[in-house]
């Protein structure tokens, strides 16, 4: 009997501690719709079909004769990017469809490309409300579409890259792509005859390139977000920019609703951090706090000084108890 009842308390401190315990558990967007393995081996081995020519092997050894090399050229993708990114459960015809079956393609084959919207009807809706609000929408509405920024062969959504660190690379390699080439700016902005240069504009802030390693241009560049919401499309300009270092830099870090978001559980805030995942990640100064830490630096702080005085006067009562007794 005995026995019996310690097995059930071992039990139920095992689950105590489960509770108890803050695991990483990663707050995930909707999932999509389920895929089984056999039929995303089965999407990936139709795909080869098209990677057979758009790609860096159909390039060096075409698998047919009178390809137009030079436009191909133009024209690759990487199998194994693209089968790490968010579309790779897709077979490439679900959005290449109408006049891609030639060989070679149909001359207007892309004007019947799927878009965006053909699938994300509902987030496109809200997201273009955003972007004409936009610092680009007012130049660029004509020369900027979803894929100019979020590149369908490669993009990964923030909750499934997880690691904050892929997370920057990926989104400041769009913004930078643009803003940090003069080759590529010049090709949405010909009217400017000059770039101008990103690091004199961010002139104001320190270590300015490590910034850009560590976060992300629409953290200071897109209007706050509530704990939930959706990074914004409205790409504000220099003028409207966050400037205030202890948005990001304080205990109510804005990164934490930001680039942090899809890693925020509450289950870690009862160890005491103020922002734990933050700590976890990388090291924000102002941001990564411990208030009981900070607590015990005060305390300890308080016992110097009171100690130092207790000091000072045991040895001006020592003096004056020497001068008494001479």
């Amino acid at each position: 009997m005995r026995s019996s009842m310690n097995r059930i308390f071992l039990a139920c401190a095992g689950l105590l501690l489960m509770v108890a315990v803050p695991f990483p558990v990663l707050a995930q967007d909707k999932p999509a719709a389920v895929i089984s393995p056999e039929q995303l081996a089965k999407n990936q081995k139709t795909n080869l079909e098209c990677f057979a020519c758009h790609s860096e092997e159909g390039l060096h050894k075409p698998p047919k004769e009178g390809l137009d090399v030079k436009k191909l050229k133009g024209l690759l993708q990487s199998p194994e990017a693209f089968n790490s990114s968010d579309h790779q459960r897709l077979v490439c015809t679900k959005c290449h469809n109408e006049g891609y079956d030639e060989h070679p393609h149909a001359a207007n084959a892309k004007d019947s490309t799927s878009t965006c919207s053909d699938c994300h009807s509902k987030k496109a809706d809200l997201i273009e409300k955003q972007f004409d609000k936009s610092v680009h929408a007012k130049n660029l509405s004509d020369k900027i579409s979803c894929p100019t920024c979020h590149n369908p062969h490669l993009m990964r959504i923030a909750s499934k890259l997880i690691d904050p660190r892929k997370i920057v690379a990926q989104d400041n390699r769009v913004c930078l792509g643009c803003h940090d080439s003069d080759a590529q700016f010049a090709k949405f902005a010909p009217e400017k005859k000059s770039r101008p240069l990103i690091d004199d504009i961010h002139d104001w802030l320190p270590n300015t390139r490590l910034h850009w390693k560590a976060v992300r241009c629409i953290e200071c560049h897109t209007p706050a977000v509530a704990a939930g919401e959706m990074i914004s499309h409205e790409i504000l300009n220099k003028d409207k920019a966050e400037k205030k270092c202890l948005s990001c830099h304080s205990g109510n870090s804005q990164l934490k609703t930001r680039l942090y978001r899809h890693l925020v559980q509450e289950e870690q805030e009862k160890l005491g951090f103020v922002n734990s995942i933050i700590l976890s990640n990388s090291y924000v100064l102002g941001a990564t706090r411990n208030p009981l830490l900070d607590t015990l630096v005060l305390i300890a702080l308080a016992a110097m000084v009171l100690g130092l005085l207790a000091h000072g006067i045991g040895r001006i009562v020592a003096r004056l108890v020497l001068r008494r007794k001479k």
